[in-house]
């Protein structure tokens, strides 16, 4: 005879769904709770790199790489056409002063000069025949002067004889009437000569004056010209290396034409570029320096070109006391530029934790060390080692300056 089994229990009926159920529930509840908090990652502490937060002094300063340049480079430039006849100087010889470096042949100057130098030889003789027939009139007036300055005294010394003949009754008073007009237009004339004469000489004297001009005029013309075969030789401006020379034998050299740089070593300067981000604090006059083999050497600012290239600027520097025993052109140096005075502040070393955050947050470790959680930074300046924290950052923090490129966006860093 069938027995009737009990009813189960819903529980025991269902067991394994519930069970299911309430596992999958918690994985879902696991699952919201990890999306919903902070992200952790698990990084290894010796693979990255941890610093102090510190109080210390700022030294506002930007590093360099710098080549030696010669301080004045002057450019070789033909002052008269011409045809390369022949090259007395190599490239990176060392010259002095009025050296030769090269010489040129011009046919149609050599023409023209000499046709300058006929032309003033004609003047100056032509010159010479006025001269003498003004030296000639001149004389020929000068006694017409004097002879009538002799006829004049001859009359006077008559006209006072014939008035005492007047007074003796010897002579009658029209015979005395007739020699007065004589010696009264005599007179006249005479005076008339004299200031012929006067006027002839400054004339004359004007126009010798005139001649002189003339004539000094052209012999500096034909100095000129003769001036410009001596500028057919090149010669070495000043002390100095020949750093190029871009000519060849039988090559036509136009007037004015660049053919080659002489480099002056009495001095040097160092040139650098940095990048815009400096471009409103770098000036003329900012003092700088060179370390080498442990001796510090002083520069200071020269030239800086306010146009950018690339993201970068061109500065010239100079030495302002001793060298460094090498310094030769092409040789590089490191530069620290000085941007201001060094002044204490909340500093952290340099990291690529800037490049991945832009400088905007940092993990900063907690007391125990083994977490660090993502905090807001602001950065102001920096230096080649140096980043100044103007806020978020206490000294005696730790931060992580390393290894951002491997965290992601974790909120949390664990450290093992």
């Amino acid at each position: 005879m069938d027995k009737r089994l009990p009813k189960k229990p819903f529980f025991q009926k269902y067991r394994f769904y519930l069970l299911g159920g309430t596992a999958f529930v918690t994985f879902l509840v696991y699952v919201l709770i990890s999306v919903s908090g902070a992200r952790k990652l698990r990084v290894d502490g010796e693979r990255v790199v941890i610093a102090d937060v510190s109080q210390a002094p700022f030294l506002d300063y930007v590093d360099a790489e710098g080549i030696v340049q010669s301080y004045l480079t002057i450019k070789l430039n033909a002052l008269e056409s011409g045809t390369v006849k022949r090259i007395v100087a190599e490239e990176g010889s060392m010259l002095r002063q009025d050296d030769i470096i090269l010489e040129l042949q011009n046919p149609e100057l050599e023409r023209i000069i000499e046709e300058q130098q006929d032309e003033w030889e004609k003047q100056r003789i032509l010159y010479e025949e006025k001269k003498v027939e003004m030296e000639q009139k001149s004389i020929l007036l000068r006694q017409q002067s004097l002879q009538a300055r002799y006829e004049l005294s001859r009359l006077e010394k008559d006209f006072a004889l014939g008035e005492e003949e007047f007074r003796m009754g010897v002579k009658s008073k029209a015979q005395l009437d007739l020699q007065r007009e004589e010696y009264d237009y005599k007179a006249q004339n005479t005076s008339l000569q004299l200031e012929g004469l006067r006027h002839d000489s400054a004339a004359t004297h004007l126009r010798r004056e005139l001649m002189d001009n003339d004539l000094e005029r052209a012999r500096k013309n034909t100095a000129h010209a003769r001036s410009r075969m001596e500028n057919l030789v090149v010669r070495a401006p000043a002390n100095g290396q020949l750093s190029y020379l871009n000519v060849t034998p039988g090559q036509r050299v136009g007037q004015s034409e660049n053919i080659g740089e002489i480099k002056v070593m009495d001095n040097f300067k160092i040139h650098i570029r940095l990048s815009e981000y400096y471009i409103d604090r770098v000036q003329v006059g900012l003092p700088a320096s060179v370390t080498y083999q442990g001796e510090k050497y002083p520069l200071r600012v020269s030239k800086v070109v306010p146009e950018v290239k690339e993201r970068q600027f061109d500065v010239d520097l100079v030495f302002t006391g001793d060298m460094p025993d090498n310094v030769r052109i092409g040789r590089s140096f490191r530069v620290q530029v000085e941007l201001g005075q060094p002044e204490a502040g909340i500093v952290i070393p340099r990291g690529d934790f800037f490049q991945t955050t832009g400088g905007q947050w940092i993990y900063k470790l907690n007391s125990s060390g083994d977490k660090a959680i993502r905090v807001s930074i602001t950065i102001g300046r920096q230096n080649p080692v140096q980043y100044e924290v103007l806020s978020g950052l206490a000294p005696g923090d730790r931060v992580v300056v390393s290894g951002y490129a491997n965290f992601g966006d974790a909120e949390e860093l664990v450290i093992k």
